[in-house]
């Protein structure tokens, strides 16, 4: 693994991190406030091909590799998190598994226009009764001739408010458990295809999530994503990529904390001098820089086994549950070294913290990424 960033990933590194100062920081606190899905900056995540980031240039991508997103997820997560979690589901959650199980004529009309981002896709495994034991899904596609008849629900959809397709799991075959799971792309226009009002979050609120209901929505078998069966293999070969997503978004999220908490404490004064002169503050500083760096050398050991086809359960689980939890860690102490003051939402503190607590919970919680990687511990 290169531990130093090729002049493309430094280039795109930089194009993301003026993009978020001049679009995203200076805008993220008011989107927070009001829940409102930012369109405007989701359209310009578009100009700069970052809504298709490791697709290929043929499908509509930007032909970049999976540490070059990495590096992207990061940078536009510490300017807004919820336009991160944004960008992370359409590239990781939508575009990845279709270029990767779809046919060429699947790929020009579900991959290429939102590669683009003419159009925002979305992902829908979890269900009410299905979250970390994601084989347990209730929704169901019985075929009928050359179409599916699809009834259910999904809850906790990012992007659902907004999307114009979802990459659906369902049963086809409900004795075969797990293996009975198939993926279609379901347009949401479809008749028989209703959302929910959006979900009322702790943190993410500009990033829209819903719950979606299916009444007999009849989805076309061309529609099918792999073969009947495959959809369990599919959900979970994506959300390895996912975690690399997420992993990095938290890893944003922490470095817009760390960096908040820094430049406080070398303006706020106690006892006569900055509070960055005392050893409490310090030590605390010390310890956020550590856990980011160390977080984003996992990522990017996740991210380069990815580019290298290898298979990377185990390293993206480790990514994944490191750099959410640190964030955590990193958050709430760049809020108590703002004192009184980071309790207030004149500050982004609080934001942060609220922030970077999902990225402990959604795409795997951390329960299950120490499942992962102790069972890859105990393999042998």
């Amino acid at each position: 693994m290169e531990l130093e960033l090729s002049e493309t990933q430094s280039q795109l590194r930089d194009t993301c991190r003026a993009f978020a100062e001049r679009e995203l920081r200076p805008n993220a606190r008011g989107w927070d406030a009001r829940h409102e899905f930012p369109r405007e900056a989701v359209k310009k995540l578009a100009e700069l091909g970052l809504l298709g980031v490791a697709i290929p240039e043929k499908w509509g991508g930007a032909d970049m590799d999976h540490v070059a997103y990495a590096v992207a997820m990061e940078e536009v997560s510490r300017g807004c998190a919820s336009t991160g979690v944004i960008m992370s589901v359409n590239n990781s959650l939508y575009c990845d598994p279709i270029q990767k199980y779809g046919t060429d004529g699947q790929k020009e009309r579900w991959l290429r226009p939102f590669a683009t981002g003419e159009k925002l896709g979305c992902f829908a495994l979890t269900e009410p009764e299905a979250g970390s034991d994601a084989a347990a899904q209730k929704t169901v596609a019985v075929k009928k001739g050359a179409r599916y008849s699809i009834t259910g629900s999904k809850n906790f959809i990012t992007n659902g408010p907004n999307a114009d397709a979802v990459l659906l799991f369902a049963m086809t075959d409900k004795a075969k458990g797990h293996r009975g799971i198939s993926a279609f792309v379901v347009p949401t226009d479809l008749p028989g295809l209703t959302r929910g009002k959006p979900d009322d979050k702790l943190g993410i609120t500009a990033s829209q999530s819903c719950s979606l209901f299916f009444d007999a929505c009849e989805v076309p078998e061309e529609n099918r994503i792999g073969q009947e069966g495959d959809g369990f293999k599919v959900a979970m070969s994506t959300l390895d990529g996912g975690r690399i997503g997420i992993a990095s978004q938290a890893l944003g999220i922490a470095r817009a904390a760390y960096e908040e908490a820094v430049a406080y404490a070398k303006d706020r004064k106690s006892f006569g001098v900055p509070i960055a002169e005392h050893q409490a503050i310090q030590f605390m500083l010390a310890d956020m820089a550590t856990e980011i760096d160390a977080a984003r050398l996992l990522v990017w050991r996740a991210a380069s086994l990815q580019d290298a086809g290898v298979r990377h359960s185990t390293e993206s689980a480790m990514a994944k549950l490191f750099a959410s939890e640190m964030a955590s860690r990193v958050a709430n102490k760049a809020l108590q070294i703002h004192g009184g003051y980071g309790y207030l939402k004149d500050f982004d503190a609080e934001r942060h913290l609220r922030d970077a607590r999902i990225t402990e919970i959604y795409e795997g919680t951390s329960e299950i990424q120490r499942l992962v990687v102790s069972a890859s511990v105990l393999k042998d």
